[in-house]
């Protein structure tokens, strides 16, 4: 084909030959606006992506990685029907995009589909959480007609061992026209990400930036003074500490004589390294009014827990912060009555609406999971304006939701995983501090670690100097994903499918690493073997008598007592046995034997390590199908899939409703309504029910006692439930699959006495759980309700109908994000 062909030419060839002759690609026309100029990464990325390229694109939090995917929505809208779906991994981004979409494009144009929300599903521009795309790809919907683009935001959910297999199911599915728009967080193995998207995507740009758009200047917060973090170059790539700060932890050692003091640590961990010295630390209001006088506002200071989150509002308020003047707080007013006026009077004092408005007026808000949605919404759109100076967050706020600060604050470095305390990680501390500092506001950003005595400044260094972390694959085959891939593409191709999923691909670069390394052991093995030969006898063969004598006598050591004579003998008669064989070997007279033996206990221990690789390469290898043969397997023992002679595999009828049930919980779904365990009960049982399904406690969250459950049809239905949870586990463990976690009633009497109409304050009460917390856990069971409503049981569906109408009120109702 000629090189004057374009279809010869690389998309960035045929993009710099359309600049070349002078037309105005459509990039520039985006770029005028823009409020700001392009950066180098957002013109490439850009750039690729008119070409015809995916792209894949790897720069910190607040870097503008959004800018790329604006341009998608730009290209698409420049084209005849062309259309644009735009993923997010939380409800709440999704919805911020919505809104931000509808003032750029119109209402008309744009729509929301987040499972519990459908607005203007067949718009050009829809704004859909993952699992909405991939249950539309299994559907094969007709809303993926004329679809030119995904942006996949925040694709480094991937790694999220509860969902992150959706991720994974989109790629790999999607039609291979659509162009892929991914982001993600910097990490550590972009490249190899990228290219696993080559391989399943086709022609895929990676483009990789490290550079903050808002520099970030880092402090150390000692009692009421900021140090900073680093020595005068201001680098963190230097990784050299400020003096200052080591002489300030020198002088915090514990002194050799203490030596109760050096047991005495507040904190733990990497970043703390003793207990002594006496450094005060400063409180919270102390905090906000330094900042303050510094022009360090807004900042957002992460607390590690939500009772943490509101008792720091509490404390700045009973300290009598306020930073507001009298016209912002009149705004702050109006807004908030705005937004919350569907709110029912007597739910407000439950909420605590008072309490929060009056911190909102000062200034000052908490926001976490456990906070109402529409108050979270406010909140951040109250931070948005400069109306709110001052949030109190967990790490969950650093998910994407557009809330840049001038100065973040880190209280502590370590949080609670649910066992124990541990350090935060360089990707967590990347994500938090890549809040600070709003780009075309702020000159740089600034975070603040609060001293603690012990804290190890060189730790902190490090922590601060490592910008990524490694993007590993959570892929696993399901059994929704089985039944619906089967139908679509049979199951020899499904199976070939799943093998080119990123968790495979990750596995066969590891084989390839790992084969390489046992052909160098095994290299390494020819010649010890060589340099143990001898030439009187079998050396190897010598050395094995050897080692049998001797770990026969290990395993003898310290066991006397617990030993019968019998036994004791017979292990001594072995022994004796070897004895003699290993004398009367022709190697043993050798005058080289001991050195031939050095020899011949590195070959052993080598050997071990190679046998360890070659277990670990033929695990490694077709990882991924092996797991989805055995979930088929159950799958067929169940009766939801039928093996035909050429070893392709058909749905039946129950096979056909698992294809409509999504979760954590899909076979026991089904296995439920194919057993007809939940036929007696009515709407409030069902729904909690439903609950009992979807619910995860947190650690401190207990199951309600059965004895205070719902009688009669609902008792018995929970025992059938449980029983069908008991058989399926059992056939997991048959086929080697790891087992599911039991059902958690910890608000299934909250759901029932909910959908029987009880006050919000009884069921907050009863549940002891908080709003925000009420809500989510509630949606997720309009989630599965709304699935059931879809069944062919027509009882079943139509007690969920019922359900939905009970429960979909109050708090519920009005609550736009999950």
């Amino acid at each position: 084909m000629p090189a004057s062909d374009p279809a010869a030419l690389s998309p960035a060839e045929r993009y710099a030959r359309s600049r070349a002759r002078g037309g105005k690609p459509l990039l520039d026309a985006f770029a005028e606006r823009v409020d700001f100029g392009l950066d180098t990464f957002q013109i490439e990325a850009c750039g690729a992506l008119e070409a015809g390229d995916s792209v894949l694109v790897a720069a910190p939090t607040g870097a503008g990685k959004t800018v790329v995917a604006e341009f998608a929505l730009f290209l698409a809208m420049q084209q005849k029907r062309a259309k644009v779906f735009y993923t997010a991994p939380i409800k709440a981004l999704s919805n911020q995009k919505f809104h931000e979409f509808t003032d750029e494009y119109g209402a008309e144009n744009v729509g929301l589909l987040t499972g519990d929300t459908n607005i203007n599903a067949s718009a050009r521009i829809v704004v859909m959480t993952t699992e909405v795309l991939r249950n539309m790809i299994y559907a094969d919907s007709d809303l993926l007609t004329d679809l030119a683009y995904v942006v996949m935001d925040e694709v480094h959910y991937l790694a999220d061992r509860f969902r992150g297999a959706v991720w994974e199911e989109v790629i790999i599915h999607l039609s291979p026209e659509v162009r892929l728009v991914s982001l993600s967080a910097t990490v550590s193995n972009a490249e190899e990400f990228g290219d696993w998207l080559q391989a399943v995507r086709g022609q895929t740009s990676v483009i990789v930036s490290e550079e903050r758009p808002v520099p970030l200047d880092q402090h150390v917060m000692v009692r009421s003074k900021l140090i900073d973090l680093f020595d005068a170059t201001g680098k963190a790539a230097t990784n050299r500490v400020n003096p200052e700060l080591m002489r300030i932890a020198r002088n915090s050692m514990p002194q050799s004589s203490n030596r109760r003091g050096s047991r005495d640590r507040r904190g733990g961990g990497a970043y703390h390294r003793g207990g002594g010295g006496a450094q005060e630390r400063a409180d919270r209001p102390e905090v906000i009014d330094m900042l303050d006088r510094q022009n360090l506002l807004p900042a957002i200071f992460f607390v590690f827990s939500r009772i943490g989150c509101d008792q720091a509002v509490k404390q700045v308020l009973r300290a009598g912060i306020r930073l507001t003047t009298a016209d912002e707080r009149d705004e702050i007013r109006d807004i908030v009555e705005d937004r919350c006026r569907t709110i029912l009077d007597e739910d407000l004092a439950v909420l605590g609406y008072w309490e929060w408005l009056e911190g909102l007026q000062r200034g000052v808000a908490a926001h976490h999971a456990g906070l109402l949605p529409a108050f979270k919404e406010v909140v951040e759109e109250l931070f948005q304006k400069k109306l709110v100076k001052v949030v109190f967050a967990t790490e969950t706020l650093a998910l994407g939701i557009n809330m840049p600060a001038r100065t973040v604050v880190l209280e502590k470095l370590e949080k609670f995983n649910g066992e124990a305390r541990v350090p935060i990680t360089p990707g967590e501390y990347t994500q938090l501090t890549g809040r600070a500092g709003r780009r075309g506001i702020d000159v740089e950003g600034h975070s603040v670690i609060q001293w603690r005595d012990g804290l190890d400044p060189q730790a902190i260094a490090s922590l601060a100097s490592r910008r990524s972390y490694p993007l590993n694959s959570s892929f696993r085959p399901t059994y929704n994903m089985a039944v619906n891939l089967i139908e679509q593409f049979g199951r020899a191709r499904t199976r070939d499918s799943l093998e080119s999923s990123f968790a495979q691909f990750q596995a066969d670069r590891a084989v390839v690493d790992l084969a390489r390394k046992l052909r160098s052991h095994e290299e390494s093995l020819a010649g010890y073997a060589r340099s143990m030969a001898c030439d009187r006898g079998d050396f190897a063969e010598y050395a094995a008598l050897r080692r049998q004598i001797t770990d026969l006598e290990r395993s003898g050591a310290g066991k006397a007592e617990s030993q019968s004579r019998a036994e004791r003998d017979s292990r001594a008669k072995k022994i004796n046995d070897l004895r003699r064989r290993l004398k009367v070997h022709p190697v043993h007279s050798c005058p080289d034997r001991e050195q031939h033996a050095r020899w011949a206990e590195r070959w052993w221990r080598l050997k071990k390590d190679t046998d360890r690789l070659a277990q670990q390469i033929n695990t490694r290898t077709g990882a991924i199908s092996k797991v989805f043969d055995r979930v088929t397997d159950v799958l067929v023992e169940l009766g939801y899939l039928t093996a035909q002679a050429d070893g392709e595999m058909t749905l039946t009828a129950t096979g056909r409703t698992l294809k409509r049930i999504y979760g954590e919980r899909d076979l026991l779904v089904a296995e439920c309504l194919r057993r007809q365990a939940w036929k007696e009960l009515d709407a409030a049982g069902l729904a909690a029910m439903a609950c009992s399904l979807v619910y995860e406690p947190r650690r401190e969250e207990n199951d309600v006692a059965d004895r205070f459950l719902p009688r009669g049809a609902f008792r018995a239905a929970l025992e059938s439930t449980r029983d069908i949870l008991d058989s399926i586990q059992q056939l997991e463990a048959r086929h080697r699959l790891p087992e599911g976690s039991p059902l958690s009633t910890g608000l299934s009497l909250a759901m029932y006495q909910w959908a029987r109409g009880a006050r919000l304050d009884d069921v907050l009460t009863d549940a002891d759980m908080q709003a925000g917390d009420f809500v989510r856990w509630t949606k997720q069971t309009i989630d599965l309700l709304d699935q059931l409503q879809g069944q062919p049981d027509a009882r079943v569906a139509r007690t969920a109908r019922d359900a939905l109408d009970l429960i979909r009120r109050g708090i519920v109702a009005y609550s736009s994000v999950a």
